[in-house]
């Protein structure tokens, strides 16, 4: 196996002239709240409902294909779903197939959205690490490529550009809260931040019910966990992608735990404070600022809103 090279902040800079512009340049929401400051980098306001279309649109630009087949091979890949949208997103517009994993209880709307965008979508597996053994083998069988998130610094360097665009919008952060799942939001955001804005404290925000990169973190190697049991279905991993626990060594201070009645209460602050409909693991970064609250007053916070893709009957149960 090629190792993943390291993360580049100047890769993160090539990115913003790359990427499909649809998906940059998201809005600030701002709150002052409990005695600090919140800024909220809000990526529902595009296409996709959220921020994957940034690394899987500089991935596919950068990706050469096999055997002289450059921008043509048909791509595999396991998705909960927002992922798969992005990927299918920028695949449709180079022309090329996708065919997408998602576990046989994933959301339905997401499901729709990567079928609408032109993916192929298979069900298997009742979790996304089941959902990605399948895709891994189907890959496999057929010498397709199989495209993991958290496991091309492609795909990290195209989300940093979120912080990038941050530290231009808000001056002297104390600390960004970052949702981590597979890993490549929170590294790719700490890969910027360590470069651009060293003061900068970044915290990675993982789910309690699905701790496996808290413990891959704190132990500095790839640990699983049991199941993934979260609302958070984003960030519901049990098996962490390797090449990501080697890039959050470098790119983020921490990893905090949030319960999925946290999460909740986040969920409904956005909605609240900004009309916001947030799902589940776009949210845990603001679940933990807002859990931490009393501790971190006087503090200048950002964190990203990175998905907001509900059903209705999600909408009607949390924020209601």
């Amino acid at each position: 196996m090629t190792k993943e090279p390291a993360l580049s902040h100047q890769n993160i800079i090539a990115a913003r002239r790359i990427i499909d512009p649809v998906f940059l340049d998201s809005p600030v929401l701002v709150s002052e709240t409990a005695g600090l400051s919140l800024f909220a980098k809000d990526e529902t306001d595009n296409p996709i409902r959220s921020f994957k279309g940034r690394g899987t649109g500089y991935f596919l630009a950068q990706d050469t294909g096999e055997g002289g087949t450059a921008g043509r091979d048909p791509l595999v890949t396991a998705s909960a779903g927002n992922f798969g949208q992005g990927l299918a997103y920028h695949a449709a517009r180079r022309g090329r197939s996708l065919v997408v994993f998602a576990s046989v209880n994933a959301n339905p709307l997401k499901i729709a959205a990567m079928r609408r965008l032109g993916a192929e979508v298979r069900l298997a597996g009742e979790d996304f690490d089941a959902a990605k053994d399948a895709a891994r083998l189907y890959a496999q069988e057929r010498a397709l490529t199989f495209v993991e998130d958290g496991a091309s610094a492609a795909i990290a360097e195209g989300a940093g550009t979120i912080a990038a665009e941050l530290t231009e919008a808000v001056a002297a952060i104390d600390a960004v809260y970052v949702p981590l799942g597979n890993g490549a939001l929170a590294a790719g955001m700490g890969c910027w931040l360590k470069a651009r804005s060293p003061q900068t404290r970044i915290v990675a925000v993982a789910a309690k019910g699905a701790p496996c990169m808290a413990l891959s973190f704190r132990e500095g190697r790839p640990i699983s966990s049991p199941e993934g049991n979260t609302i958070a279905d984003g960030i519901a991993v049990r098996i962490p992608v390797p090449s990501a626990v080697d890039w959050l060594q470098g790119t983020i201070d921490d990893v905090v735990l949030v319960d999925d009645a946290q999460i909740i209460e986040a969920m409904r602050f956005a909605h609240r404070t900004w009309g916001r409909r947030i799902e589940p693991a776009g949210a845990a970064g603001l679940a933990a600022i807002l859990a931490e609250a009393e501790s971190l007053a006087g503090q200048r916070l950002a964190t990203p809103l990175c998905g907001g893709n509900l059903t209705a009957p999600q909408i009607a149960h949390w924020l209601s």
